[in-house]
């Protein structure tokens, strides 16, 4: 049995058997360079660090119930006809604004990249340590219906309350009935000032009132969301939409029209 075999057990009683998976490497480079012990230790050590905080990334992402692979490093900013402020979405990228706990609004027509921006944001969150929660806005209430029919709604909604950062997608498709609107503002009002939200919505600012049977309950959520929020407005043509086809390009390659 040689050294590292009779270490192994200290290791997996510490949780540090990750090291055995750079220790040969790190032993030759050692010889290699030369390294003092205290050298070799950091480099041990470093790597270690590195793989737990991988682990805890890949463990807030898993979390999260992100869809896809969607980053800031992945959106294409260059596609044409895109207006949005490219140095908006890099100031919110640095998550400043979950440390101040305040909202980001996203708003714009369908296929405009939303989704993407306010899930990029969200990766952004889990790579410096937040807790990251998506939901398409049914999506969310449809969680907290159900937690009134089987007695565990409390429950569900202090999971919502402990996010760093809760991601609101599709806001306003349909409009809110009750309790919806009732569950929609309570998740509102108990984060307000308290936790992020990151919203997306096809629906312009001054529509969302028309969302809520309850204007008056409707007006007191938009009022929180709203207040201090960073307003991201994006204008565009959708990128679902079909691909137009050059003048020149052959005419076999062209899609047929339906009947």
């Amino acid at each position: 049995m040689n050294a590292v075999e009779k270490q192994l057990p200290q290791l997996k009683s510490l949780r540090m058997s990750g090291i055995l998976d750079t220790l040969q490497v790190r032993n030759q480079q050692a010889i290699e360079e030369k390294l003092s012990y205290v050298e070799f230790l950091a480099l041990v050590l470093g790597d270690e660090f590195q793989r737990r905080e991988s682990k805890k990334l890949q463990a807030r992402l898993r979390k999260a119930n992100f869809q896809g692979d969607r980053t800031i490093e992945n959106f294409n900013f260059e596609v044409p006809n895109l207006k949005l402020n490219r140095a908006q979405i890099f100031d919110l990228a640095t998550c400043i604004f979950i440390e101040q706990k305040v909202n980001a609004l996203v708003v714009g027509p369908t296929g405009v990249g939303k989704s993407h921006i306010s899930q990029a944001l969200g990766h952004e969150a889990c790579r410096r340590g937040f807790d990251v929660g998506q939901y398409q806005c049914r999506k969310l209430l449809d969680h907290l219906r159900a937690g009134r029919a089987d007695g565990s709604y409390e429950r569900r909604l202090q999971n919502l309350l402990r996010l760093d950062l809760l991601i609101i997608d599709d806001f306003g498709l349909k409009p809110l009935q009750t309790p919806a609107d009732e569950d929609f503002y309570e998740v509102v009002s108990e984060r307000y000032e308290r936790g992020s939200i990151v919203l997306t919505s096809n629906l312009d600012l001054d529509e969302w009132g028309a969302v809520f049977t309850n204007p008056v309950l409707g007006g007191a959520a938009i009022d929180r969301l709203r207040h201090q929020a960073h307003r991201v407005i994006i204008e565009g043509d959708s990128y679902r939409a079909p691909r137009p086809v050059p003048a020149d390009e052959p005419t076999a390659t062209r899609p047929r029209r339906g009947k």
